[in-house]
């Protein structure tokens, strides 16, 4: 059996640094129709579990441990028996989120998940976030990104534990890297290309 990606937009908040903005987030959820993957928990576990069915979930993806992508995994575990795995890196930004809770797994650079017979294998991307974390699935011409490149570039970095050239070093090693038809699929938004985001940060 194929595997597939399967999508939904939550809305919600997200915090930092004194500061609340209302955001809409994608869920992502990658598997076949036995079992699946999550990357990322954001706002509403029962939105996610409408995606995941009656799958069994092995892991609990996070791109990185900002609170719009993190705050409902802990929840979410208790929900469905799987473990969450961050880098650890992200350790400060996860604890402002969950102080008496840690993660399962520690992801590194070129971690690998196998699901639905699809590996994923994660990137370490810092530059939005310490322990950023993208996961290409090369089987499916996919990847994703959380919140380190966008259509339209790369994410954020004008807040605490973020740095623009570091970002930008880690789009140009690792994900630039892949197939220019790859599709990347986002934090926040629509799909792109890796192609497409060569071209527009001019690569």
């Amino acid at each position: 059996m194929t595997a597939r990606v399967d999508h939904a937009v939550v809305s919600g908040t997200f915090s930092l640094d004194g500061e609340t903005f209302d955001v809409d987030n994608n869920i992502w959820v990658v598997g076949d129709d036995a079992e699946c993957v999550v990357i990322d928990a954001p706002h509403d576990v029962d939105a996610i579990m409408a995606v995941v069915g009656d799958r069994a979930v092995r892991a609990i993806l996070l791109t990185h441990a900002h609170d719009d992508h993190s705050r409902k995994a802990p929840e979410l575990r208790e929900r469905i028996v799987a473990p969450i795995m961050l880098h650890p890196d992200d350790k400060p930004l996860w604890e402002l989120t969950h102080p008496d809770h840690l993660w399962d797994v520690d992801l590194g650079d070129g971690f690998e998940i196998m699901v639905g017979g699809t590996l994923l294998r994660a990137l370490h991307t810092p530059g939005h976030a310490p322990g950023a974390v993208c996961f290409h699935a090369p089987s499916l011409g996919a990847v994703f990104t959380g919140d380190t490149l966008f259509q339209g570039g790369p994410g954020a970095t004008g807040r605490s534990f973020s740095d623009r050239p570091t970002i930008e070093a880690s789009i140009r090693a690792k994900l630039f890297a892949l197939p220019d038809e790859t599709v990347v699929h986002t934090g926040h938004g629509d799909d792109t290309t890796i192609g497409a985001e060569k071209a527009a940060l001019g690569a």
